[in-house]
């Protein structure tokens, strides 16, 4: 079985445990995530099987969609609720007030990752050192936020919408929003809507996935993942050019293309220049 299936990833799993157990669903080794969802979050999780594993690449860079709770006054050491408190207060904010500090977070910033994050150090799980007590200097890296609104606000909560670049660590975002604020807060809720092109629409719980009598049925053809791409048809000959990794000649404008057989199988994910097409990544099975 070759695809990919949008989990909606529940609360308490990890994104290795999803892929763990589907692994056993799918009945393959060869499965992989689209982008980590920390265990207290839930919705969109990407997982790619048998050789769809092979698009996981051209997804990794993929914008995504959050739906957040703020809770103001109270900081904790895994900047979500799941930490220890390190100090906790009583906030006097209001609606203007929290908007007012949202602008500097949006736009190209600098994020510094947390400590409980999978990120390695010289080799080890930042995790890892933080829960043997230990923090270690961590170098910003660049986000894009790319909007960030408030939904609903009911003091201590607000509920924030965010549209940002991979890497974006939105527990993070949280916690400098309290900080800004002078009151400190932290991640209560997070749910992913959306992750590239695949939406919570298109998920399926990981429940009713477990106990599908056909799991297979949930699984899209892995050109969905490149649907905004023109799409080609080759001759046999070009075929069979592309199918022992060659090129060959294609008068069409330079760019990316899906390349299909006369069959309608999903060859790979071509590259036109110059009026010669060559192969990006194949996904065609082998003979």
């Amino acid at each position: 079985m070759d695809g990919i299936v949008i989990v909606d990833k529940p609360a308490g799993w990890t994104s290795q445990d999803v892929t763990a157990r589907l692994r056993r669903v799918f009945g393959t080794r060869r499965i992989g995530h689209g982008g980590t969802l920390d265990p207290l979050a839930t919705g969109v999780l990407p997982v790619f099987v048998g050789r769809a594993t092979r698009a996981v690449e051209f997804f990794e860079s993929a914008e995504k969609r959050y739906v957040a709770t703020l809770l103001l006054g109270r900081a904790t050491d895994t900047q979500d609720i799941s930490g220890a408190t390190l100090r906790a207060c009583e906030p006097h904010v209001s609606l203007p007030e929290l908007e007012a500090v949202l602008p500097p977070f949006t736009g190209q910033i600098e994020q510094t990752p947390p400590m409980y994050s999978a990120l390695k150090v010289h080799g080890q799980k930042l995790c890892d050192l933080a829960r043997r007590g230990q923090e270690v200097a961590r170098e910003k890296r660049a986000i894009t936020v790319f909007s960030l609104e408030v939904l609903r606000f009911a003091p201590p909560r607000a509920e924030l919408r965010v549209h940002c670049s991979k890497g974006t660590y939105i527990r993070t975002l949280c916690a400098d929003i309290g900080e800004s604020l002078g009151c400190g807060g932290c991640m209560e809720t997070l749910r992913r809507t959306s992750a590239g092109r695949f939406s919570i629409e298109q998920a399926v719980a990981l429940s009713d996935l477990l106990s599908a009598e056909s799991p297979a049925d949930y699984l899209l053809p892995v050109d969905t993942l490149f649907a905004e791409l023109p799409a080609v048809t080759l001759t046999l000959r070009q075929e069979a050019r592309c199918r022992n990794g060659n090129a060959f000649s294609l008068p069409l404008d330079d760019g990316r293309y899906r390349v299909y057989a006369r069959s309608g199988e999903f060859l790979m994910l071509g590259r036109a220049e110059n009026g010669v097409m060559s192969t990006v990544k194949s996904f065609f099975a082998a003979p």
